[in-house]
């Protein structure tokens, strides 16, 4: 994030995660920055169902040139960090580093990983990636899909150098995404984003979720909660179940799969989202008040039939 004694920090923390954030402050402090910490449970109730005006007044007053969103997530909590990340970064024009279910195992893993070297193949697989028309995925659970891609919607390259006012990220980092024109096929999801993470980690046998035109057409598990769960997620708004985002990980200093989605759709393989497609970023002409990803780790991604990725290892 690339914190100065010029700057000025807003952290935004929720109870389970106060030492990470704590840590965090701790190293602002070092800088000599001026810094301010919000924890959520002292000033609402959680789930929250809204990012508050008083709150929005409260850092405006502030004047903060970065912000850290340190926390967990819980179900219906996009109504409170979709606005809150939109006020930051697009009205505010902060540096913004978002650590949605950000834990211990993670900062001591995938924050400790080479990010030049991150950086680097980043910028290589965007660069393929947005000459791309059209790109497959495969794993050996059973992911077979075909996304294709417009010209008109824009690759965004998460390489993890934050140092612009207006620049935001999931940390850890690595990934490049876009709004995918359309996906068909069936993804074998092995973990969920949003607050499936907390409530299902890493899935004992992937879900088979079926698309076609891009929308979500149904859901095979044994474990009929989760389906329930998917299936009214889904539910929530006409966009919701419509694919918003196309990812390929690319932080290679990651070696496993942990259960903890944050830092596995990092994993150099391939994410999908339902839901909001990040359109202030991609261009993309709609919006939705969901947005949840699925994991395919470990693919074999070819673009334009060119191999870009062997069973989670880049080919470039």
């Amino acid at each position: 994030m690339n914190v100065s004694g010029a700057d000025r920090v807003w952290i935004i923390r929720t109870d389970t995660c106060a030492s990470i954030a704590n840590a965090i402050e701790r190293e602002v402090r070092e800088t000599g920055a001026a810094c301010q910490v919000w924890t959520m449970e002292d000033h609402m109730k959680r789930p929250a169902s809204e990012f508050p005006r008083q709150l929005a007044d409260e850092i405006s007053r502030f004047r903060p040139t970065v912000s850290f969103f340190v926390g967990d997530g819980q179900p219906g909590e996009l109504a409170f960090r979709m606005p809150m990340r939109r006020f930051l970064v697009d009205k505010l024009n902060l540096r913004h580093a978002h650590m949605i279910g950000i834990t211990e195992e993670v900062m001591a893993d995938g924050m400790t990983a080479d990010y030049d070297e991150i950086y680097r193949v980043t910028r290589k697989v965007f660069d393929l990636a947005r000459q791309a028309h059209s790109i497959t995925v495969s794993t050996a659970l059973g992911t077979d899909v075909t996304a294709t891609f417009s010209p008109h919607l824009r690759w965004i390259p998460c390489d993890a150098r934050y140092w612009e006012q207006g620049r935001w990220g999931n940390l850890p980092e690595g990934e490049t995404f876009t709004c995918p024109q359309s996906v068909d096929g069936v993804v074998a999801a092995e973990e969920m984003g949003d607050w499936f993470t907390a409530k299902y980690g890493l899935l004992p046998a992937p879900a088979r979720l079926v698309v076609k035109g891009g929308r979500f057409m149904s859901i095979e598990t044994p474990d009929e909660n989760l389906a329930a769960d998917f299936r009214q997620y889904m539910a929530q708004h006409p966009n919701s179940s419509r694919v918003g985002e196309f990812a390929i990980g690319t932080n290679v200093g990651l070696t496993r799969i942990i259960g903890n989605f944050l830092q596995d759709e990092k994993f150099p393989g391939v994410h999908m989202a339902f839901g909001d497609p990040y359109g202030h970023q991609t261009g993309a002409d709609w919006d939705a008040p969901s947005h949840v990803d699925v994991l395919a780790s470990h693919a074999t991604v070819a673009l334009d039939g060119q191999r870009l990725m062997e069973n989670g290892r880049f080919l470039v």
